[in-house]
């Protein structure tokens, strides 16, 4: 962070980041009870109410110790897009701001967080579907070139960065155009809060790291993982639907259908898809953001990173 930023008078905001099963958690609430914050959850499936113990939510108890936002806001059924997290985030800091309170964002979904500290220009364009699906026909008919030179022609912007092999993109990227009337690129434009941000990053070594995720996964299966994803799927949320691609669910739903043995072979599959999803994050927020202040938990007591935190706040 420079600091030409530092200086602004704008109000400051904390960050909390890091893998699944690092300690987040206790740790903001630690640090919170001590600076006077109140905690918006970044975990994009803590949103959903029904998905308790999968998604390692906080306690009742803990909630009680500090406030939490962004937790139990919708059902499984229902779709929080990108947009609404950082309208509702923004509207979150906004409150807590205005009660002389720090807002801390605490969670490990990267993409969630840098949307809110970024500012990130997220097109409030809802899909289109007769519409993508002539664009995808364009593609099978014409081949993917021919879809990327009509972006071009409307979008250079978006055409230079958006690889012509991903139609995916390409198509959203016309979809948006054609519905809106405003390039992608515009509207995808940053526009960063008037916060002052620190950004503070959790690790373990990965033995450790991984060691506390059998942890958790054990604690989960006893605390009754299987039964909460059985009462989802009574509910009528689909198995494949968004809410359940959260770690673990799917695995919970294959031992349902009798596709994994025994408890054991369900703790090892849900470690693994946990692990792999582990080192995909630490990839993320290594790359995306270098100003970001790591602690070793496993090295430093929480006490280092509030002493760090205090003397940022002044």
């Amino acid at each position: 962070m420079s600091d030409a930023l530092d200086a602004t008078p704008f109000p400051p905001a904390l960050a909390i980041v890091g893998p699944t099963a690092v300690g987040k958690s206790e740790s903001a609430i630690r640090i919170a009870e001590a600076v006077g914050g109140e905690i918006i959850s970044a975990d994009s499936r803590q949103f959903y109410r029904g998905m308790d113990i999968g998604t390692a939510k906080v306690s009742a108890e803990e909630q009680a110790r500090v406030p939490h936002h962004m937790i139990d806001i919708c059902d499984p059924h229902e779709a929080l897009t990108l947009a609404d997290f950082q309208a509702q985030s923004y509207a979150q800091m906004a409150q807590i701001s205005t009660r002389g309170k720090l807002p801390m964002l605490v969670g490990g979904t990267g993409l969630y967080l840098k949307a809110v500290i970024e500012g990130y220009g997220i097109p409030r364009v809802p899909p289109h579907d007769e519409l993508r699906a002539s664009l995808f026909d364009v593609a099978d008919r014409e081949g993917h070139a021919a879809l990327h030179a009509r972006l071009a022609a409307v979008d250079a912007e978006a055409a230079a960065r958006i690889d012509s092999r991903n139609v995916r993109r390409v198509v959203r990227a016309l979809e948006v155009y054609e519905l809106s009337g405003t390039p992608i690129s515009v509207l995808q434009r940053k526009r960063p809060p008037p916060y002052r941000f620190l950004t503070i990053g959790l690790t373990r070594p990965r033995e450790s790291l991984y060691a506390r995720v059998d942890q958790r996964i054990a604690r989960m299966l006893a605390l009754g993982f299987i039964a909460e994803t059985q009462r989802l799927l009574a509910a009528g949320v689909a198995a494949d639907s968004e809410a359940m691609t959260a770690l673990g669910y799917r695995e919970c739903v294959a031992f349902l259908k009798g596709e994994i043995d025994d408890e054991a072979a369900l703790a090892a599959a849900i470690g693994q898809s946990t692990r792999r999803f582990i080192r995909g994050q630490a990839n993320w927020f290594r790359k995306s953001d270098p100003r970001i202040r790591w602690f070793d938990l496993d090295k430093e007591r929480v006490e280092a990173i509030l002493t760090f935190v205090q003397a940022w706040l002044t």
